[in-house]
């Protein structure tokens, strides 16, 4: 899509599930399964929504998925889709290499949201190294979402695996809800994790919201939909209830990365929205 000067396009990493009690926390799954059915393990079947930005000047991602880093057993807990649909192939289509992404912007470290951080270098199946999967990209992330993830709780630990990251420390930047770049900024939440940031692109008048795990799904706008995965359950309703009344009231487009049906929406309205994708 077109937003002002910049083109958007979301680009799937595949499908994956998480259970869907964690996903709705409180919840009653009589409520929830309704939009959202559960296979027979309770998993929901989640998309991995990243964001190609493509600006007069330059080329930003925005998360990078869940990568291609795991093993048999991996993929059949988290019932991972990716084999034939992922941001390289996605990027294929667009005539865009790897290379030529010179930004990537994670909303926070969680497996699901910077896999795709790095790649594998193996030798006769034994891993030996991870390198950046962007080469040529600067990486951006909260400064308490990075040092949080070198030493999680044991709660949140397994979310964060270290070599989406750590092997390429060296490459990120750590922003202070700034403009990363021309129409481009970041807007640390908290909520979810410490340092988990939304981004927000800016075009002639007209605003897109990239909304991380946020508002995950179209599902959890309403404000008492949240995750058991957040970590502060009362800050992040507060926060999406200060988030929707602004994206409401500017018309924004908003970009859920985990609804596995609705990509994009557009509120017209207090109560009314377009579904663009």
């Amino acid at each position: 899509m077109k937003l002002g000067k910049f083109e958007v396009y979301p680009i799937l990493d595949g499908y994956f599930g998480l259970d869907g009690g964690a996903m709705f926390g409180i919840i009653p799954k009589v409520l929830w399964e309704k939009t959202n059915p559960a296979d027979e393990r309770n998993r929901i079947r989640l998309a991995l929504r990243t964001l190609l930005v493509k600006t007069p000047n330059e080329l930003i991602l925005i998360d990078t998925g869940i990568g291609t880093k795991f093993d048999e057993k991996y993929i059949d807990i988290y019932k991972i889709e990716n084999q034939y649909l992922n941001i390289e192939k996605g990027l294929k289509e667009l005539k865009i290499s790897l290379e030529d992404i010179e930004i990537v912007i994670n909303t926070h470290l969680h497996f699901d949201h910077c896999g795709g951080n790095t790649k594998a270098i193996t030798y006769k199946n034994e891993v030996i190294e991870f390198i950046p999967t962007f080469k040529k990209a600067t990486y951006f992330v909260q400064k308490e979402e990075f040092e949080y993830a070198l030493s999680p709780d044991i709660r949140s630990k397994n979310s964060y695996l270290k070599e989406n990251f750590l092997p390429i420390k060296d490459k990120f930047k750590f922003p202070i809800n700034e403009e990363i770049t021309d129409g481009i900024y970041v807007i640390k939440t908290g909520g979810h994790t410490i340092g988990h940031q939304i981004v927000l692109i800016q075009s002639e008048g007209e605003t897109l919201c990239y909304l991380g795990d946020l508002i995950p799904t179209l599902s959890h706008l309403k404000i008492p939909y949240i995750m058991g995965y957040d970590l502060f359950p009362l800050e992040i309703m507060k926060i999406k209830e200060e988030l929707l009344k602004r994206a409401k009231k500017e018309n924004w487009y908003l970009v859920f990365e985990h609804d596995p049906n609705i990509g994009i929406i557009k509120f017209i309205n207090e109560e009314e929205y377009l579904v663009i994708s």
